[in-house]
């Protein structure tokens, strides 16, 4: 597996210096750090969360560079809206993958994540990234944003991808670590897509799912567990209004999938670091959701080896929650 020492966290001058000695960039940080940079082939999204060497940590001064692999043939930023969203495949190279970063809460993340399964090229070019977001406290104060370094243009109603085209000998893979398992208890499935949520069939009966929750009290720092065609799939709670019905995720729900409460996790850095323990060298890429870092408390903790940013929802081909997400790259000579 080829992976890159470059993945770091850097001060604003040594991203500064990278840009200008004409790297390309998959960059992570606050939007005054991300604002100070110049035009370049980077592309990037406001997060002030890190998986640090030292562990788990909040910066606004520093960035998180993810450096394309210097065996990459090609590297292309383009940005995309809800009107050409699923350009974003036609446009990823034939041997390859894509970087791509959404800001949260607006059309086109709905869009991404809603759409993406029925596109076409859907889970046949490796797509990798995350969705931008703010501290949490400022969160309805400050938007997310990400950013197209060729233009120098930040967006928050548009996503940003960064196209890498890579010899016939190396192939990229993508790896999600879930450490989150279902409960086995109660089926719950939906008639509707929607990251708002009223009505469910709770083992085949109609029911509300706010009721539902809070009448038995289920702890919804935890996520939804979907079956996918046998992949478990979180699916994580933003809020839950019993007064109005009404519980609101982060990611959508789809009909014809099982979902399921997932067990509690007792130990998030122990449950990451077994889970990655397997892993020889260093992915391309890595990042973890801001859930686990605030219901893990792990300001401080590290989650194994690897490092990236903390994220509002990570991508591997789609959008999910509270998984770790990870790009390798292997010569197949």
């Amino acid at each position: 597996m080829l992976g890159t020492v470059n993945s770091t966290l850097q001060s604003v001058p040594e991203v500064q210096s990278a840009i200008a000695a004409g790297e390309s960039l998959f960059l992570a940080g606050s939007r005054e750090a991300l604002s100070q940079l110049p035009k370049g082939n980077w592309v990037g999204g406001t997060i002030p969360y890190f998986m640090a060497e030292e562990g788990g940590q909040l910066s606004e001064d520093r960035i998180f560079v993810t450096k394309v692999p210097d065996f990459a043939l090609e590297a292309k930023a383009v940005d995309y809206g809800v009107e050409n969203l699923a350009e974003i495949y036609s446009d990823a190279p034939v041997h390859g993958f894509t970087f791509l970063v959404v800001p949260a809460a607006s059309e086109v993340h709905k869009a991404f994540a809603q759409q993406a399964p029925s596109c076409e090229g859907f889970l046949l070019r490796p797509m990798v990234g995350w969705v931008a977001g703010v501290r949490v406290d400022r969160i309805g104060k400050e938007f997310p944003a990400v950013f197209n370094g060729r233009t120098g243009t930040a967006f928050d109603a548009r996503c940003v991808a960064l196209h890498i085209a890579l010899p016939a000998n190396m192939v990229a893979d993508l790896d999600i670590v879930n450490i989150f398992e279902s409960c086995g208890g109660d089926v719950i499935r939906f008639e509707e897509a929607g990251f708002r949520i009223g009505r469910c069939l709770i083992n085949g009966e109609p029911a509300n799912l706010a009721e539902y929750i809070t009448r038995k009290g289920m702890p919804t720092e935890f996520p939804l567990v979907g079956d996918y065609n046998g992949s478990s799939i979180n699916v994580s709670f933003q809020n839950v209004s019993p007064s109005e019905g009404v519980v609101e995720m982060y990611a959508p729900v789809f009909p014809g999938v099982d979902y399921r409460f997932a067990k509690p996790v007792a130990d998030y850095p122990d449950a990451f670091a077994h889970a990655t323990a397997s892993v020889d060298g260093e992915p391309v890429f890595a990042c973890n959701c801001i859930l686990n870092y605030l219901y893990g408390k792990l300001e401080g903790k590290k989650t194994g080896h690897l490092t990236g940013p903390f994220t509002f929802g990570e991508i591997a081909h789609q959008l999910l929650n509270q998984t770790l997400v990870r790009l390798c790259v292997y010569d197949v000579r």
